[in-house]
This record gives C-alpha cells, sequence and structure tokens, in this order.
C-alpha cells in the first residue's frame, strides 16, 4: 500500500514533526508539506525519509497559514492508497485525497481555546485584521472537515476537543518517543518547546530568576514568518543570567542534553500530549509540569515528578524539592516513559488504516 502523508510545514522541530518522521519510516510512506527547511531534516537525522515540498508558503504570518491552505487545497496526488493529514492546514488537502485519515495534534488553537492569547500579543493594530481572518479562516476549515473520513487525536484531552470543536468522534493513539539513555543529573534543567505563546515560557524565566543556583536550558525557536517571532524577542530580552537559549539543536545535542540535565521544566497552556515530558522521563529525568492537559496523562505526581499550578512560586518550589535528590524519582520516569513506544504507536496507527 502507497501511503503518503501530509504535514503542515517542517519550518521548526516540534512533536508533530517527530511524530511524522516516525510515521514516515514505519509505514514507508512519503511527506508532502508547504514550508521545508531541510536543515531540519537534517538536525532529526531524518536523511531517510522522503519529504516533498507542494509549494514554499508566504513568510509573512496570517498569510502564511493562508497560503498554507491553498497549497494544500489545490495538490493533487492521485497515485497513493491513503492519505494521512497531519496538522491543521493540511486538512484542506483532503478533499481531493481519499480515502483519509487526520492526525489531530490539536485543533487550530488560535481559532479556538487560545484565540485570546493569541490575540493578547499580537500588535494594536493588528488586532482587528487578526479577528477578521480568524472568522472567515475558521469557516473555511470547518467547511472541509466534511471531506475527513476518520480522525486519531493524541490524547485524551485532544479527542475532547475535536468533540468540542470540530464535532467529530476520534480515536486515541498516543505519540511515540524515542528512548533516551541516562548519562547524570547535572547542573542545569533542561526545557524543550517551540518559542510559542501558549508554552507560557515566562513562567519558567521567573521561577529561575528567583534560583539564581540553579540554570535552565531552553531548546527551540520559531521560523522566519511566525506569528511568535515577537514573543521570542521579549523572551530573550527578559531572560535573567542563569537561563540559557540555544534554539534549535542537532538529535544527537538534544540526547546530550536529556542525559546530563538534572530535570526537566514544561508550562504550556493545555498541552494536548507532550512529547518532550516523556523524552525526559526516558532519560531518568524527573519532571515539573503544569496540572493542565495532556500532562496529565502521561505524569505521575508524587513519582516522576510533580504537577503544579501555573505559577513561578510553584515551579520554583517544585525544582528545590526535587534538587535535593533527583534520583529518587529516576525508576519511575524510565519505566512510565517506556509505554510510549514506537512499536506500540505504528501497531496501533496500522489498526486505525485498516479500519
Amino acid at each position: 500500500m502507497r501511503i503518503a502523508i501530509f504535514h503542515d510545514f517542517f519550518g521548526t522541530i516540534g512533536g508533530g514533526e517527530k511524530l511524522v518522521i516516525e510515521l514516515a519510516r514505519g509505514l514507508k510512506a512519503d511527506i508532502l508539506t508547504t514550508q521545508l527547511e531541510r536543515n531540519n531534516l537534517r538536525l532529526m537525522g531524518a536523511g531517510d525519509v522522503n519529504v516533498i515540498s507542494i509549494g514554499a508558503p508566504s513568510r509573512f504570518p496570517v498569510l502564511k497559514q493562508i497560503t498554507a491552505s491553498w497549497l494544500f487545497s489545490r495538490a493533487g496526488f492521485p497515485g497513493y492508497d491513503f492519505y494521512i493529514l497531519s496538522g491543521n492546514w493540511a486538512i484542506f488537502a483532503a478533499k481531493r485525497h481519499k480515502p483519509n485519515l487526520l492526525y489531530c495534534h490539536t485543533p487550530v488553537r488560535m481559532f479556538y481555546q487560545a484565540y485570546d492569547d493569541f490575540k493578547k500579543v499580537a500588535p494594536w493594530w493588528a488586532k482587528p485584521f487578526f479577528a477578521l481572518w480568524v472568522k472567515m479562516h475558521r469557516h473555511l476549515l470547518e467547511k472541509q472537515l466534511k471531506h475527513i473520513q476518520n480522525v486519531v487525536a493524541n490524547s485524551k484531552d485532544c479527542r475532547n476537543r475535536v468533540k468540542k470543536y470540530y464535532h467529530k468522534d476520534a480515536a486515541i493513539v498516543n505519540p511515540p518517543i524515542r528512548q533516551y539513555s541516562f548519562r547524570k543529573f547535572g547542573d542545569y534543567w533542561l526545557s524543550v518547546n517551540r518559542l510559542y505563546p501558549h508554552k507560557r515560557i515566562e513562567l519558567q524565566l521567573e521561577a529561575f530568576a528567583r534560583l539564581p543556583h540553579e540554570k535552565l536550558v531552553v531548546v527551540g525557536g520559531v521560523t522566519s514568518g511566525d506569528h511568535s517571532e515577537s514573543y521570542r524577542k521579549k523572551l530573550l530580552k527578559a531572560k535573567p543570567d542563569n537561563v540559557a537559549f540555544l534554539g534549535e539543536v542537532s538529535e544527537k545535542k538534544l540526547e546530550q542534553l536529556y542525559a546530563g540535565c538534572k530535570g526537566f521544566i514544561a508550562t504550556s497552556q493545555k498541552e494536548d500530549f507532550g512529547m518532550s515530558v516523556l523524552e525526559a522521563m526516558s532519560a531518568g529525568k524527573p519532571v515539573v509540569a503544569v496540572n493542565e492537559g495532556g500532562y496529565k496523562e502521561t505524569m505521575i505526581n508524587g513519582k516522576t515528578g510533580f504537577l503544579v499550578n501555573a505559577s513561578a512560586e510553584d515551579i520554583m518550589k517544585a525544582v528545590k524539592s526535587i534538587s535535593k535528590n533527583p534520583a529518587k524519582f529516576r525508576k519511575a520516569c524510565e519505566e512510565r516513559a517506556a509505554k510510549y513506544s514506537v512499536k506500540k504507536f505504528m501497531e496501533k496507527m496500522r489498526e486505525e488504516i485498516k479500519r
């Protein structure tokens, strides 16, 4: 069976991109995308996967999402037996590509649950244009949903949102994670995420500003034309001296960072799943995560770290507590992460494709 996977962008390295790479490997599928940064494929070690750009979208915020949607709607790849749609704008390819399945990482955040947050960070002059764009593009997106034949969500939390916003039932197939290895409990904490407003990295900066004897390393970035470029600049300007931003890093470097950190920080607002939390646990590292979204499904509070309120004060207290003896969390972390293997993910996805 020849399978094609449509995925929004390969502009940054995130959980969605990692999942799609593993899915393409397991199914021997081609990936069809818009924005394609070949250097990111190299950093991910994905040279064995065939990734094709169907056209470059605009680099300007909003226009980027609009042109990506248009490119997917105009795409025509009839030579495949099955199609998987991954992301938000790839949904526009559904009408011309059947049979299909949508793997939903999240309903479009800026259209639904995080609309107010995205509007808040937009410049004052752009706010009315942002509101108009959301209203029109959301309407067009929802019209395309009738062409989606099956939906798979990455978590219970995501499934509930698919039902609420897309009015569709979804099966649940949790993402796979690469199993990293433990080397030591080093002298720094690690945070891995795109630099988007809903990741709430400012909470991490505030907490570590009050922990001058601790260090925080932040991995992740944004691409040119991204709607969160202004947010990234604010973070860099506000960071205390004990916080370092590394941007995008290679898979080898990420492996080293997981292996040598003391613990992991995750503050994303209502995270749909949160692959990086499990990646850290696979390396035996305890996690401090906000008590929201997918983190509640993967974390075992008090065993693999702590689930806390979304406040710098609670994050600071949890970091202090874990730093006293991070080793006591190691076994529980490794056992929990082992449940989310690539093998189990592929078995479940093959079942969904057959169904």
